[in-house]
Parts: structure tokens; C-alpha cells; sequence
């Protein structure tokens, strides 16, 4: 017996990408409903060897499905997802407008599984940013061995973060580097993303801090522990998919970095790939389609106590969004509906 689900966003890049996953891990399935707004009903989808035309997330009725997993902006979750929690659907969220709602629970399965017994308050879960995913699946058998104090990262995030556009304006902007007449001016990003890396992702805040920046270090307290310590910068790279971070991390205890190695190796969610030799590390372009999240270059940091240094990399519509949408449908399976 398997279940009643629903994909909210069915077309764009992160819906498209959760179908592919729902097909690949072979979620149980019952029947599976694909919605999209007016603009693209009726678009078709691939599901496996199916092709399936999209409805009207407008005029659809949630009652009698278990899961929706939505991909769509905060403004058609702040209309919709309340209507299907109302029905009694359970809805995992991939957007930011419920992530630091005290009530609805925040959830990277490798990380906080027993947080999904929480989704009944709202009978939502809500997705972290793809940024804060892959970081916290690094930090936390870390954190559980030695305690985090504070971290310190760089990213250098894809444009494929900012949707079809994004990834459509590098793609003009390249080619018209090399065709004249082709020249794009900037419409998505402030500057030029070609062959330019961009700190700025989201909105500037009163503090200086980006809204993804903010998003990572407020996420990271509700996902793993409210005492670490977090400063980020976040970087736009004119890198299609895949999202890379230069992590720095200080600990109340010693951690040798063989002993962190071994420990990550263990860890549920990623692969260790660390040999001290020319491309002895991953790359975003290799973690493309992949699902785990790469942990390369770990080192100790002697300028400071306790220090340790690491690069991490994962592709972000995968374990950044799609992916940990459906490990947490996968989760509230096991732990709460248990038909599958």
C-alpha cells in the first residue's frame, strides 16, 4: 500500500527535479497528482516512463492525500499550503515562509529525524535553505563528537539557486561573450554573472548581512544547536548547478582532523573524498545528479584553538531541495503514516 501524493510546482526546477527522485528512490506511490499555476496548466511532465499533464493548483482539493510536496515562492504557499494542511495533507515545503515558524518543524533527515514528530501542530515541515542543508549534514556528527562553538563559511553558490532565469542569463551572457551582437546586460543578478563572481544573494538587511546569510546562521541554530556560533558570506558563481562551501569550524574540544575524516566517513548522507594530490577532491560539476553531500580538504586550522577546516559540496536541487523534501516524505512514512 503506498501513498496519495501531490508536487506543487510540477515544472519548474526543483519540482521537476522531486519527481525524478520520487521515481529514482522508488517512493511508494499510489496515485501522484502534478499542479502548477494557471500559466502552466496542462504543461507535461516526465515521471519514470510517464508523461504526465499538470492541473490547477488553483481549483485542486487536498482532501485524501497524505503528502504535498511544494516547490513554488512563499506567496503561493502562503495561500495554498494552509489549505492543504487544513485537508489534512501533510505538506513539505520548500520555500522560506515557514522555516522559522516556531511551530512548524525544520528538517534535514541526517540531522534532526525526530523533529518530523512535530509536523502535527501545523501538519506542515518545512525544507531549510540549500545553502544550510549540505552544511548541517557536515556539522553534525562533528558537532556531536567535539561541540561547535562557531563557524565561519564562504559559499559559492549556483545560479541554478535563483531558478530557470538565473541559469538562462549565465548561459546568454557566456555565449555572448564569444558571439557579437549576443551581449546581455544583467536582468537577474546586479552585475554580470559570466566569468564574475557576485557577493550578494537576497536582499541586503540592516546589519549588512544578506538574507541568505541570515537564513544560514538562523537555520543552523534551529537545526542542530541555538549556541553555535555562525558568520557567513554568500557568493553567486557563474556555476550552473552545485553549491560549494569553504567551511571553517572552532570546537569546545580537540578533533583531529583523521579522527573527523573517519567520523564523516561514517556519517549518514557523505561521501569523504580527501587525498592530498592533484583533483584529490570533489568539484561541484561531480556532484551534479548525485545525492550526497562531498566533504574534501579537511584540515586542521592551527590559528586558532580547536580549529578544523573543510570543503563541501552537493548539488542543490538534489540534497539543497528536491532530495531532502523526499527523505523527509520518506521519514514521515516511517515514523507517523506508515502505509508504504
Amino acid at each position: 500500500m503506498g501513498y496519495r501524493i501531490v508536487v506543487v510546482g510540477a515544472t519548474g526546477n526543483v519540482g521537476r527535479e522531486m519527481l525524478n527522485i520520487l521515481d529514482e528512490r522508488e517512493f511508494p506511490i499510489d496515485e501522484l497528482a502534478v499542479l502548477a499555476s494557471r500559466r502552466s496548466l496542462g504543461t507535461e511532465v516526465a515521471f519514470g516512463e510517464k508523461t504526465l499533464k499538470t492541473g490547477d493548483l488553483d481549483t485542486f482539493d487536498f482532501t485524501g492525500w497524505d503528502m504535498a510536496l511544494f516547490a513554488v515562492g512563499s506567496d503561493a504557499t502562503k495561500k495554498y499550503a494552509p489549505v492543504a494542511a487544513k485537508a489534512g495533507c501533510v505538506v513539505i515545503d520548500n520555500s522560506s515562509l515557514y522555516r522559522y515558524d516556531p511551530m512548524v518543524p525544520l528538517i534535514v533527515p541526517e540531522v534532526n529525524p525526530d523533529a518530523v514528530m512535530d509536523y502535527s501542530k501545523k501538519n506542515i515541515i518545512a525544507n531549510p535553505n540549500c545553502s544550510t542543508a549540505q552544511m548541517v549534514v557536515a556539522l553534525k556528527p562533528l558537532h556531536d563528537r567535539a561541540t561547535i562553538k562557531r563557524v565561519v563559511v564562504s559559499t559559492y553558490q549556483s545560479v541554478s539557486g535563483g531558478g530557470k532565469d538565473a541559469m538562462d542569463e549565465l548561459w546568454m551572457q557566456t555565449k555572448g561573450m564569444y558571439v557579437p551582437g549576443q551581449e546581455r546586460v544583467p536582468e537577474i543578478f546586479t552585475k554580470q554573472i559570466a566569468f564574475n563572481v557576485i557577493p550578494h544573494i537576497d536582499v541586503f538587511m540592516d546589519s549588512g548581512d544578506t538574507k541568505e546569510e541570515w537564513k544560514m546562521v538562523a537555520e543552523t541554530k534551529k537545526i542542530v544547536d541555538p549556541k553555535i556560533k555562525v558568520t557567513a558570506t554568500c557568493v553567486r558563481v557563474p556555476v550552473f548547478v552545485g553549491h560549494s562551501e569553504a567551511i571553517n569550524i572552532e570546537f569546545e574540544d580537540f578533533l583531529d582532523e583523521d579522527e573527523a575524516r573517519e567520523i564523516l566517513r561514517e556519517a549518514p548522507g557523505i561521501l569523504v573524498v580527501d587525498k592530498r594530490e592533484d583533483g584529490g577532491y570533489v568539484t561541484p560539476i561531480e556532484s551534479v545528479g548525485e545525492y550526497a553531500t562531498y566533504i574534501s580538504r579537511i584540515r586542521q586550522d592551527v590559528t586558532v584553538e580547536n580549529g578544523l577546516n573543510l570543503w563541501c559540496v552537493s548539488d542543490n536541487l538534489r540534497k539543497g531541495a528536491a532530495l531532502n523534501a523526499v527523505q523527509i516524505a520518506e521519514l514521515l512514512g516511517r515514523r507517523v503514516l506508515k502505509k508504504g
